[in-house]
């Protein structure tokens, strides 16, 4: 489909980078849809570099047929750069990095890393440049459109990175000051893909095939990045691959939807015990029940008294006497 340096993309969707979400439990689990390659929940420069015990954990994965990148946030082109090094000692399964400079939660910001980056595109470069030093593995960014609506510079970072030596841009068309609220800007990435000599994957409220469809459409980009649309709709993965694949567009019952939730329940708990688990998984098992009838009760249920396997089971069985 495209590559990413050296390395072959076989879809055109990929698994966009969660904080909290995508563990190797979640990427494990989504990984059956056809998504491209994985990404890690964001990890910091200065984590790795100070030994984060929770922070080191998240480079734990082994090699799998799927290209696991990990991302990167932080605001020094010579503490990512060591990021870079130690990351690659640990763990060499590693397919490629991402710079997060799309990020716009404040406490990222605050320290001039995520989206506070776009402020300054030289910096940008800097880093990619840094990081290409160190390592023969391809490096990639995620930005926004800029940091609010008076300066929006995405072409300037894409050029600064693009020269840089950066082998891929997904962008995000929001800035940073919207967050994730109203609707994406496509007007103002349109034919963006045509304006750049390395490929651009789209991300952004992205929850139907149609919507991947247009996003493409309206950039030209090479693929899109699924976030929070594909959150207890593992088959939208599936569906924006049928779609330009020329197959016919599968649809998914309401008992396969039951099994996939409880598919993911058993993989996080393989990845982070049982107790743990059950407390992600509360704000992600309501998710799979979203186009359920009657099911206020029950998503109520799912994000309060989950704290065994045993008790998700009798919650779902519960519901299902009352309503199929």
């Amino acid at each position: 489909m495209f590559k990413i340096g050296n390395i072959e993309i076989n879809s055109k969707v990929v698994l966009a980078p969660m904080a909290g979400i995508t563990s190797l439990g979640y990427r494990k689990f989504m990984s059956q849809f056809g998504v491209g390659y994985v990404v890690t929940e964001m990890i910091s420069d200065m984590g790795l570099i100070y030994g984060n015990k929770e922070t080191l954990s998240y480079l734990n994965f082994e090699k799998s047929g799927l290209p696991t990148c990990v991302q990167l946030f932080g605001s020094n082109p010579e503490t990512m750069a060591k990021a870079v090094k130690i990351a690659e000692s640990l763990n060499p399964n590693i397919a490629f990095f991402d710079i997060n400079m799309g990020c716009p939660v404040n406490k990222v910001i605050k320290t001039g890393a995520g989206s506070a980056l776009m402020k300054n595109p030289k910096l940008c470069g800097d880093i990619v440049r840094a990081m290409k030093e160190v390592t023969d593995k391809p490096v990639t960014v995620k930005i926004r459109l800029g940091f609010d609506s008076k300066n929006i510079n995405f072409l300037d970072v894409i050029e600064e990175v693009s020269k840089a030596g950066a082998s891929l841009v997904t962008i995000h068309p929001r800035t940073t000051k919207e967050m994730y609220s109203g609707l994406p800007h496509w007007d103002l990435v349109k034919d963006l893909r045509s304006k750049m000599n390395i490929p651009l994957l789209v991300s952004g409220n992205i929850n139907t095939y149609q919507d991947a469809l247009l996003a493409m459409e309206i950039t030209g980009a090479d693929g899109v990045m699924v976030a929070r649309g594909a959150v207890g709709n593992p088959t939208l993965i599936k569906n924006i691959n049928e779609y330009f694949n020329e197959e016919d567009i599968s649809s998914v019952s309401y008992l396969e939807q039951v099994e996939y939730c409880k598919e993911l329940a058993k993989d996080y708990i393989e990845e982070k015990g049982e107790l743990v688990a059950m407390r992600v998984f509360r704000g992600i098992a309501t998710k799979f029940f979203n186009k359920f009838p009657n099911s206020k009760i029950l998503k109520n249920r799912l994000s309060t008294e989950l704290v065994t396997y045993d008790d998700l089971i009798n919650i779902i069985n519960d519901y299902l006497k009352e309503n199929f």
